[in-house]
Protein backbone atom coordinates (compact mmCIF):
# COMPACT_ATOMS: atom_id res chain seq x y z
CA UNK A 1 0.00 0.00 0.00
CA UNK A 2 1.26 3.39 -0.83
CA UNK A 3 2.21 5.72 1.59
CA UNK A 4 0.14 8.95 1.41
CA UNK A 5 2.22 12.23 1.29
CA UNK A 6 1.96 14.65 4.68
CA UNK A 7 -0.08 17.43 4.27
CA UNK A 8 1.47 20.72 4.55
CA UNK A 9 0.14 23.70 5.34
CA UNK A 10 0.42 26.93 3.21
CA UNK A 11 3.34 28.19 5.42
CA UNK A 12 5.23 24.73 4.73
CA UNK A 13 4.90 23.41 8.14
CA UNK A 14 2.77 20.10 8.77
CA UNK A 15 -0.77 20.87 9.83
CA UNK A 16 -2.26 18.25 12.43
CA UNK A 17 -5.80 19.31 12.21
CA UNK A 18 -7.12 16.05 10.15
CA UNK A 19 -5.45 13.92 12.86
CA UNK A 20 -7.23 15.65 15.56
CA UNK A 21 -10.69 15.53 13.91
CA UNK A 22 -10.37 12.38 13.04
CA UNK A 23 -9.41 11.90 16.66
CA UNK A 24 -12.19 13.53 17.97
CA UNK A 25 -14.68 11.96 15.90
CA UNK A 26 -13.95 8.41 16.84
CA UNK A 27 -13.48 9.66 20.67
CA UNK A 28 -17.57 11.04 19.76
CA UNK A 29 -18.31 8.02 17.32
CA UNK A 30 -16.87 5.58 20.96
CA UNK A 31 -19.05 8.03 23.59
CA UNK A 32 -21.92 7.65 21.39
CA UNK A 33 -21.62 3.89 21.17
CA UNK A 34 -20.97 3.45 25.28
CA UNK A 35 -24.36 5.75 25.45
CA UNK A 36 -26.03 2.99 23.02
CA UNK A 37 -25.11 0.34 24.44
CA UNK A 38 -25.92 1.60 28.15
CA UNK A 39 -29.38 2.77 26.84
CA UNK A 40 -29.93 -0.86 25.44
CA UNK A 41 -28.59 -2.29 28.78
CA UNK A 42 -31.64 0.23 30.81
CA UNK A 43 -33.86 -1.13 28.23
CA UNK A 44 -33.64 -4.90 29.06
CA UNK A 45 -33.79 -4.63 32.53
CA UNK A 46 -36.56 -2.10 32.57
CA UNK A 47 -37.79 -5.31 30.29
CA UNK A 48 -36.92 -7.92 32.23
CA UNK A 49 -38.10 -5.71 35.78
CA UNK A 50 -41.63 -4.91 34.20
CA UNK A 51 -41.84 -8.62 33.40
CA UNK A 52 -41.16 -9.61 36.96
CA UNK A 53 -43.68 -7.02 37.89
CA UNK A 54 -46.44 -8.60 36.15
CA UNK A 55 -45.16 -12.22 37.40
CA UNK A 56 -45.59 -11.29 41.17
CA UNK A 57 -48.82 -9.31 40.62
CA UNK A 58 -50.47 -12.03 38.56
CA UNK A 59 -48.85 -14.59 41.90
CA UNK A 60 -50.59 -11.68 44.65
CA UNK A 61 -53.60 -11.88 43.28
CA UNK A 62 -53.78 -15.69 43.20
CA UNK A 63 -52.62 -16.01 46.72
CA UNK A 64 -54.99 -13.51 47.87
CA UNK A 65 -57.83 -15.58 46.13
CA UNK A 66 -56.44 -18.62 47.84
CA UNK A 67 -56.51 -17.03 51.00
CA UNK A 68 -59.99 -16.58 50.64
CA UNK A 69 -59.98 -20.34 50.49
CA UNK A 70 -57.24 -21.86 52.18
CA UNK A 71 -56.55 -22.82 55.89
CA UNK A 72 -52.87 -21.80 55.55
CA UNK A 73 -53.47 -18.36 55.85
CA UNK A 74 -50.23 -17.61 57.89
CA UNK A 75 -47.95 -19.38 54.84
CA UNK A 76 -49.92 -17.44 52.61
CA UNK A 77 -49.56 -13.75 54.37
CA UNK A 78 -45.96 -14.43 54.54
CA UNK A 79 -45.87 -15.13 50.99
CA UNK A 80 -47.80 -12.39 50.17
CA UNK A 81 -45.68 -9.92 51.95
CA UNK A 82 -42.18 -10.95 50.82
CA UNK A 83 -44.23 -10.57 47.34
CA UNK A 84 -44.94 -7.02 48.24
CA UNK A 85 -41.90 -6.33 49.10
CA UNK A 86 -40.05 -7.43 46.13
CA UNK A 87 -42.81 -5.21 44.00
CA UNK A 88 -41.51 -2.19 46.12
CA UNK A 89 -37.92 -2.80 45.40
CA UNK A 90 -38.52 -3.26 41.29
CA UNK A 91 -41.02 0.13 41.39
CA UNK A 92 -38.03 1.78 43.37
CA UNK A 93 -35.61 0.48 40.69
CA UNK A 94 -37.54 1.08 37.61
CA UNK A 95 -38.13 5.09 38.76
CA UNK A 96 -34.66 5.47 40.23
CA UNK A 97 -32.92 5.06 36.96
CA UNK A 98 -35.15 6.73 34.97
CA UNK A 99 -33.64 10.07 37.11
CA UNK A 100 -30.12 9.92 38.17
CA UNK A 101 -27.24 12.49 38.07
CA UNK A 102 -25.55 11.25 35.29
CA UNK A 103 -28.93 12.26 33.31
CA UNK A 104 -29.50 15.58 34.96
CA UNK A 105 -25.97 16.65 35.23
CA UNK A 106 -25.41 18.57 31.87
CA UNK A 107 -29.40 20.24 32.09
CA UNK A 108 -28.32 21.53 35.74
CA UNK A 109 -25.26 22.71 34.58
CA UNK A 110 -26.66 24.44 31.31
CA UNK A 111 -29.31 26.41 33.58
CA UNK A 112 -26.53 27.10 36.08
CA UNK A 113 -24.71 28.90 33.26
CA UNK A 114 -27.19 30.44 31.53
CA UNK A 115 -29.36 31.53 34.40
CA UNK A 116 -25.62 33.37 35.73
CA UNK A 117 -25.59 34.80 32.52
CA UNK A 118 -28.85 35.83 32.67
CA UNK A 119 -28.67 37.84 35.92
CA UNK A 120 -25.40 39.42 34.82
CA UNK A 121 -26.76 40.81 31.42
CA UNK A 122 -29.77 42.25 33.75
CA UNK A 123 -27.65 43.70 35.97
CA UNK A 124 -25.79 44.99 33.22
CA UNK A 125 -28.98 46.12 31.56
CA UNK A 126 -30.34 47.84 34.68
CA UNK A 127 -27.30 49.62 35.21
CA UNK A 128 -27.17 51.36 31.78
CA UNK A 129 -30.42 52.17 31.78
CA UNK A 130 -31.21 53.88 35.56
Amino acid sequence: MPEEPLQRSPSGSDSNQPDSDADEFEQALSEVERDLQALKERYEQVQRDRKRQAELQQRREQIRKELRHSSTRQLRQAELKQIKQQLETIELNLESRLFSWGSLKEPFWQAVRFGGLGVVVGWILKSCAG
